[in-house]
């Protein structure tokens, strides 16, 4: 493992200025916001901060639910993308086309977050991007002049927050420091985080078992922490071991009810596992649903396992 370049395993180099050279190339889908033969939802690009180029994708379904002919308020899924706080973004034809499945399966609105990159931006930037998408979802009913789809379909008394590997993270983390705000109308009404990004100084068995893992290993693992944490701070710093004591933990058990998704292949694993662990002991409302066959990000190459995640959330929601 002594020569294993990790940043050269995923196709980064470092710029002369320090900043990062993403030396691939991901298909793209521009948002569509007008309906589309056999495409079942519409979306948009909001910029909300144009100082810090943090923008979300809306979608929301072409068939809306109604009763007696009136238009069914449907919730609210603020979404956080994979990428291990380095790469991908909403516009990605992957995040696009699972945000879009997500809004016409449940069916919801979906707000879809372009949190900031590391190292150009380190933790917390990216719990502050998440903070300023939630409050301005809640700005959009309460202001007159709001999107109009969030103020005509959304139910902002059933909003959750759904995030993939370092998007569960973002989801966790930001729960805790919104717990003590007021966010009325708007309700958090659960957490949902798939494969949630972890780590901490000691390794695990599932770090050490899969640490040549193909899709994830334990260096590429490291360098993404190392790229995205506070400078001077390790993986035992409470943004990637909330299991590690401190004051946050007060805050855990203020947080609503939580889904967890995990595969047994993934080398998160026992992190995940720990976790949840965690969220029990201060009395969270937790639904653990973890496979003991698969590996990280399973579903993103296997549809089968992207429709059963699908069926959890959805139950998980409704």
């Amino acid at each position: 493992m002594s020569s294993f370049d990790p940043y050269a395993h995923i196709g980064l180099s470092f710029n002369p200025d320090g900043s990062l050279h993403r030396g691939f190339h991901k298909l793209q889908t521009d948002a569509n916001p007008e309906p589309s033969p056999g495409i079942s939802t519409v979306s948009k690009d909001i910029i909300i901060e144009n100082e810090k180029n943090l923008w979300i994708r809306v979608f929301r379904p072409t068939k809306l639910p109604s009763n007696d002919n009136m238009v069914v308020r449907i919730p609210i899924v603020i979404y956080f993308h994979s990428g291990g706080w380095i790469i991908f973004s909403p516009s990605d034809s992957d995040i696009h086309t699972k945000c879009s499945n997500i809004s016409s399966d449940i069916p919801s609105i979906v707000v879809s977050v372009a949190y900031r990159h590391a190292p150009e931006s380190r933790l917390p930037g990216q719990y502050q991007d998440a903070e300023k998408a939630i409050l301005w979802v809640k700005n959009q009913v309460t202001n007159g002049n709001g999107e109009q789809w969030l103020r005509d379909y959304g139910d902002l008394s059933r909003c959750y927050l759904y995030g993939c590997g370092v998007g569960g993270n973002i989801v966790f983390n930001t729960a805790m420091h919104i717990s003590d705000m007021d966010l009325k109308p708007l309700m958090i009404c659960g957490l949902i985080m798939n494969q949630p990004m972890f780590s901490g100084e000691k390794r695990k068995n599932s770090e050490l078992r899969f640490a040549t893992d193909q899709t994830l290993p334990l260096p590429v693992l490291d360098m993404m922490w190392n790229l995205a944490l506070p400078k001077e701070t390790n993986r035992d710093h409470r943004y990637c071991n909330p299991m590690a004591q401190g004051p946050h933990l007060e805050n855990v058990k203020k947080i609503g009810r939580c889904l967890v998704i995990g595969y047994g292949g993934d080398i998160m694993l026992d992190r995940q596992q720990e976790f949840v662990t965690m969220l029990v002991r201060y009395g969270v409302q937790v639904e653990a649903r973890f496979d003991p066959v698969g590996f990280h990000n399973i579903d993103m190459v296997d549809p089968s396992r992207a429709s059963a995640v699908m069926s959890i959330v959805k139950e998980f929601i409704l």
